[in-house]
């Protein structure tokens, strides 16, 4: 009797072996079958976790392993890559240029990553000293009907004064978009020219002549008189005085709106648009009076002349200072 019982054990024991050997085996084949890859994932926060799987990309693994990404995070790989044993999966945040990008295109609107770095670029603060001329006056004193027989004697000679202008300047990309006056101080006072003359002058001041103020237009160039050329200028240098370039780029958006049927109602020439409401520094503020007189670069000079006779280095008819809008840089300002 006990004999028989010992042999039923041993019988029972081979039959749990045998269990166990073929489960052993099935499982065995079952990870071999689903190509099983060892990952590891690391969230944002730092933490690291590894998980074994059997699917086949990045965004499977997440999914499988109930990971969201937020719509400013990305992985390491990318979503769509394949993984392997060993894949390390990184969760970082995007960079703000390409969350910018995306909204943008979201929006159908065509820009590039170098625009967008020029938009958001640092601006950086430099106060910037600088000494200007000072025109002097021409004075004139009438001797007709007197006995004096001098005609345009000079008596005495004029001379500029000097005076230092302190500017703070903001730069974005090493480009000037903002000079705010912060303080003058006047170093030398300028000595006034003294005409004698024998007939009824016009008082002029500096080197500017008296010669009638209407404009001319012809055979696409405009001629004015001394005073508009020199008002032209003045206003050309506040709105961008800092290169040739630059300011041929502003007189040369005045020139192509006095051509254009849309932009007409403000004039016909250059200065008419200057002057238009709201367009230009004229009609905003006074700083471009202190440019007057010729206290404004012979680049700018040579800008206004080019422009008006015939020279554009774009065909753009709207601008604003750079870091504001959309467009292309020239000199400064962004164009469209």
């Amino acid at each position: 009797m006990k004999n028989q019982e010992n042999a039923s054990l041993s019988i029972i024991k081979i039959i749990c072996v045998s269990i166990i050997l073929i489960l052993i085996s099935g499982i065995s084949v079952l990870a071999v079958n689903t190509n099983l890859a060892d990952v590891k994932i690391t969230l944002q926060n730092g933490y690291e976790l590894t998980a074994l799987t059997g699917k086949q990309t990045v965004a499977e693994v997440l999914e499988e392993n109930h990971i969201i990404l937020e719509d400013t995070q990305k992985t390491t790989p990318g979503l769509e890559e394949p993984i392997s044993s060993g894949t390390v999966i990184k969760i970082t945040d995007k960079t703000y240029n390409e969350v910018k990008i995306a909204e943008v295109s979201e929006q159908g609107v065509q820009t590039s990553l170098d625009e967008l770095m020029q938009n958001y670029a640092p601006i950086t603060e430099k106060i910037v000293v600088e000494q200007v001329a000072i025109p002097y006056e021409t004075i004139t004193k009438n001797t007709a009907g007197t006995d004096t027989n001098v005609e345009n004697k000079v008596v005495q000679k004029g001379v500029e004064g000097l005076k230092e202008i302190t500017y703070k300047v903001k730069y974005q990309n090493n480009i000037e978009i903002e000079k705010t006056v912060l303080s003058e101080v006047i170093i030398k006072q300028p000595v006034n020219k003294i005409v004698q003359v024998n007939k009824k002058v016009v008082t002029t001041r500096g080197s500017t002549d008296a010669r009638t103020s209407a404009v001319s237009y012809g055979g696409g160039k405009w001629s004015y008189s001394a005073s508009d050329f020199d008002l032209l200028c003045a206003i050309t240098a506040q709105e961008c005085g800092s290169s040739y370039t630059g300011a041929l780029a502003v007189i040369t958006c005045a020139c192509n709106r006095a051509e254009s049927a849309k932009w007409r109602r403000n004039g016909t020439d250059p200065l008419s648009q200057y002057k238009a409401r709201g367009q230009f520094c004229y009609s905003i503020d006074s700083h471009w009076k202190r440019r007057l007189n010729g206290n404004y670069s012979s680049a700018v000079k040579q800008a206004v002349t080019d422009a008006l006779n015939g020279k554009r280095n774009h065909s753009y008819l709207s601008f604003r200072a750079a870091g504001t809008h959309s467009g292309v840089y020239i000199g400064g300002n962004v164009y469209f």
